[in-house]
């Protein structure tokens, strides 16, 4: 078994209102030994011989913030909170903050700014990183601060501040930002480039460069002239206080980059729904126009936030640690997803051997110490988790006594933790406007760290405890106490002043961070994406089984925006954001600057793989959305590891079952009696979770349930539907391919129905009704006809260019005299089967073209973005889920019209397959 984590100083891989909970205190707590919450309390001091946020020296530290900000509740775990925690006494200003396109630094004469585009791959090649280097410096002649504030932010910007006594600077930088916005007084603007600049264009006030290859935009206010000598470029601002710059994603894109020069972004908003299955999230920048009446703006998406829109973008493209980012031209974009499944525990399966699954529960019922001795927050935390997954299996099988047992063990180590004066309690930090746990470890208290992976268990168990006593959970007994640890790590409030909103997720960049000083060079990290989305799916499991329908959906738009950014960033699920120098399939860690194929830990690739699975539980179904990504990622393990797992053999296991679960249980057939349990599973829970999947199947992301409690499994062609009901009445779950499922009170159940392989990546249409429904055939035609011959049709390599967007060499599919009314709200939609054989690097694309008359012209053409066929054995599926790539004209009734399809490589250096004469390979029409 590895030694417990252990977070060293220097990086391994190198070296809301209140009342939205009904909650007090509306400030930093009034000055008193205990705060009393329901049956619970926490202490507004921390125990005898306990520490608070320190620099790495060990001094007390307070948030580095101007007079204007004193109020509000810092937003620590982000990702620029170095201009705000000094975790290192000899810099004033800030380590490197890694805001994409764009990468920043706080000096003392103002702001580094720089581009990086060419990844490093370093440490043996287990790392990448797209390190900040210094392009050049934004700042006023003369600026010489002795240290750098933080003034304001938002939901993903923020203000760093400057003054000297005699110049004062503020700027406004961002995710997705390609301007940085300054505001000066006391001096001139002054750009100081690392080389001297190459001027491209010359309009006084508005000034193009080229610096180290990267092009930028220099803004000054009307009437200004900017000068340029050697290295230092100034203007006079005059009786104005504000220009800006831009990196440009090309010299040609000056001219609509100056259009917004001057509207500043002085905000960020996200806003999030839930509805029947989908999640929806709306990204807004809030502007002034400092010159004209420009409002609007330009932001970069990342790719897990253009995946999922169908917002119009421009050509424009930056490169970023997360692969291309692209740019929408308006201050706003939304993103729809279908919500990431989340169940309070496998549904009953009959291939489970209860007599088994009975005497591994009792393992650990009657274990002499099923806390393991542990006592600091981490450990306790996963000692709850672990009984608390144990819980509904006992009770599935008929087990109540051992289920109440488990809950009264979880009952009572939480409501000592909730309670304050005891040896382990929460204390309230007034100064950072925090929750510590003590005993704490791993920087839970001297640095911040990891609060949402420790609270998660917390969440998690509390949860499990609700679902079986509400009134254990109300905010009157120890419910209280629950929402206080909520509000410390994901408080859904902006006008909350005891805590910060969303204290470690970041809503722009997808995912949470773990750090809560942010003070390396290589910017934030997190390790553990999956004891993130651990706090995540308790949120929905609490809120739905309190009746608290904001934080459930609060749950269910985090979960379902971070299975997305660990499938891309961590998963590399596309094969389209690491660099292929990296070499890995995994990364173990992910930084602002890039990831890396370590731990904070072990460099042992079972912990490697393993860290961003754990713990497995009904939160963890999104890890089965990307089934070929692990695939990828277990065989890379048992490569580096020169074998199957030994250690963690049971985490792999179960993340193995989310792509094949009877490979899995094969192994645990052949393993399971020689191995200790990783600390935060057990026997009872693995083999219940592997003998439930070998009989249900994978689970099936390609359709949800109209609650968040619910998800498919599927074996074969049969679909298993599951769902939880926490009310205390029965009702009716809708699936999202119609099937319906009725649901007692206060229960789980399931029924069957027919379905699909859930072998490829989700696609999340339901089939339309025949008629509109299109085979392909061989021969270039596209039919309603079903009962074809299964056959395929070769897709001629790319040759090695690029053709992405633009067919080479396409296959042709065609059906002539079509008429349909348009469907009102109805989209396109398609399944395509590939197989790419043995071959890497391919993308194979698709444009389905409409002639609404049969006159020759094609009024509407969409362009999807292409698929990243993997090496693996059997067929892929592309699905419109991958999203428009471009579209042009509008959609109307056909008459007599004519849908074309056209498949062709976009990318790579070989041929492909696609299937024919199957209801596999089809074209869904918007039509009646």
């Amino acid at each position: 078994m590895p030694a417990p984590r252990t977070r060293p100083a220097t990086v391994l891989v190198l070296a809301t209102t209140l009342a939205v909970f009904g909650l007090g205190p509306a400030a930093a707590p009034a000055a008193a030994a205990t705060v009393p919450v329901g049956s619970g309390s926490y202490s507004d001091t921390r125990p005898a011989g306990a520490s608070g946020p320190t620099t790495n020296t060990g001094t007390p530290v307070i948030p580095k913030v101007t007079a204007a900000a004193q109020n509000r509740p810092v937003p620590t775990n982000d990702w620029w909170s170095s201009l705000a925690f000094q975790r290192y006494g000899d810099n004033p200003h800030s380590t490197p903050m890694y805001g994409h396109p764009l990468t920043y630094q706080a000096t003392a004469g103002g702001l580094e700014v720089g581009y990086p585009t060419t990844p490093a791959v370093v440490g043996d090649g287990r790392q990448y990183e797209y390190a900040h280097k210094r392009d050049l410096t934004l700042g006023l002649t003369g600026l010489d601060s002795p240290d750098t504030k933080a003034d304001d932010w938002s939901d993903w910007t923020v203000t760093p501040y400057w003054s000297d006594g005699s110049r004062t600077l503020r700027t406004t930088i961002g995710h997705g930002l390609p301007f940085v916005y300054a505001k000066g007084s006391g001096g001139d603007a002054r750009i100081t480039t690392a080389t001297a600049p190459a001027v491209f264009a010359d309009q006084g006030n508005v000034l193009g460069i080229t610096v180290a290859g990267h092009h930028y935009a220099l803004f000054a206010p009307t009437g200004s002239d900017w000068t340029v000598s050697g290295s230092t470029i100034s203007a006079g601002l005059g009786a104005k206080d504000y220009f800006s710059l831009a990196v440009l994603p090309s010299t040609g894109a000056l001219a609509t980059y100056k259009k917004y020069a001057y509207s500043f972004v002085t905000g960020s908003t996200a806003e999030w729904s839930y509805t029947g299955g989908t999640v929806k999230a709306t990204y807004t920048l809030t502007t002034e126009a400092k010159e004209g009446t420009e409002r609007g703006t330009l932001q970069a998406l990342y790719r897990h936030q253009w995946l999922h829109t169908t917002d119009a973008l421009t050509p424009y493209t930056y490169v970023s640690p997360r692969g291309t980012m692209k740019v929408r031209e308006s201050a706003a974009f939304t993103t729809g997803q279908k919500a990431s499944a989340v169940l309070p525990a496998l549904p009953e399966a009959d291939g489970v051997d209860t007599a088994r699954l009975r005497g591994h529960l009792n393992e650990v019922a009657n274990a002499a110490d099923p806390f393991s001795g542990y006592t600091d927050t981490y450990w306790t935390g996963k000692a709850l988790g672990r009984l608390a997954q144990l819980v509904p299996v006992a009770d599935q099988i008929g087990e109540t006594a051992t289920r109440d047992k488990l809950l009264g063990l979880i009952k009572g180590r939480l409501q000592e933790w909730f309670t304050a004066g005891g040896a382990s309690e929460f204390s309230y930090d007034k100064d950072w406007r925090t929750l510590t746990g003590y005993p704490a470890s791993y920087g839970s208290d001297t640095e911040l760290n990891d609060h949402h992976f420790h609270y998660s268990y917390y969440v998690y168990a509390a949860a499990i405890v609700a679902q079986y006593d509400q009134s254990w959970a109300a905010d009157s007994a120890w419910g209280g106490m629950v929402k206080t640890l909520v509000r410390d790590t994901a408080n859904p409030s902006r006008t909350d002043t005891a805590f910060p909103f969303l204290r470690g997720f970041d809503v722009y960049a997808g995912h949470s961070w773990a750090s809560g000083h942010q003070g390396f060079a290589a910017g934030n990290n997190q390790e553990s994406s999956s004891e993130s989305t651990n706090l995540s799916a308790a949120l929905v499991l609490w809120g739905s089984a309190t009746g608290d329908t904001s934080l459930r959906d609060l749950g269910t738009y985090l979960l379902t925006t971070e299975s997305e950014a660990i499938a891309q960033y961590w998963f590399d699920a596309d094969e389209q954001v690491f660099p292929s120098s990296f070499g890995h399939d995994t990364a173990g860690m992910v930084w602002g600057s890039g990831a890396a194929y370590a731990t904070w830990w072990t460099a042992n690739p079972e912990e490697i793989h393993g860290i961003n699975v754990l713990p497995v539980t009904g939160g963890s179904l999104h890890l089965g959305g990307k089934k070929a990504a692990v695939r990828r990622n277990i065989a890379e393990m048992e490569r580096e590891n020169g074998g199957p797992a030994v250690e963690w053999r049971d985490i792999l296991w179960e993340f193995q079952s989310f792509a094949d679960p009877a490979v899995a249980k094969a192994k645990w057939d052949a393993g399971h009696a020689g191995y200790t349990p990783e600390q935060g599973e057990s026997k009872a829970h693995t083999y219940h979770w592997l003998a439930t999947l070998d009989t249900l199947g994978a689970p099936d992301a390609t359709v949800t349930g109209d609650i968040p409690s619910s998800a498919v499994f599927t074996k074969g062609a049969v679909r298993t539907y599951a769902a939880h009901n926490y009310g205390a009445t029965a009702r009716t779950v809708t699936f999202s391919d119609g099937r319906t499922l009725s649901v007692p009170a206060r229960s789980t159940a399931t029924g069957t129905g027919s379905g699909g392989d859930p072998d490829p990546d989700p696609d999340p249409d339901p089939e339309p009704p025949s008629g509109n429904t299109f085979q392909l055939r061989s021969g270039g035609v596209l039919t309603t006809a079903t009962g074809g011959t299964a056959g395929s049709d070769t897709v001629a390599s790319a040759g090695g260019a690029n053709h992405d967007g633009t067919p080479y060499q396409p296959l042709v599919y065609e059906v002539r005299n079509v008429n349909g009314t348009l469907t009102p709200g109805a989209a396109t939609a398609f399944r395509l089967q590939l197989d790419a054989g043995t071959s890497v690097g391919l993308g194979q694309q698709a444009r389905i073209s409409f002639d609404l008359t049969g006159d020759g012209t094609f009024d509407r053409v969409e362009t999807y973005h292409y698929f990243a066929t993997d090496p693996v054995a059997g067929w892929e599926e592309y699905a419109q889920s991958r999203g428009l790539k471009s579209a042009t004209g509008t959609l109307g009734d056909l008459t007599g019209g004519t849908v074309r399809l056209e498949v062709w490589s976009a990318i790579g250096n070989g041929t492909s397959r696609l299937q024919t004469g199957t209801d596999r390979s089809v074209l869904v029409i918007p039509y009646g």
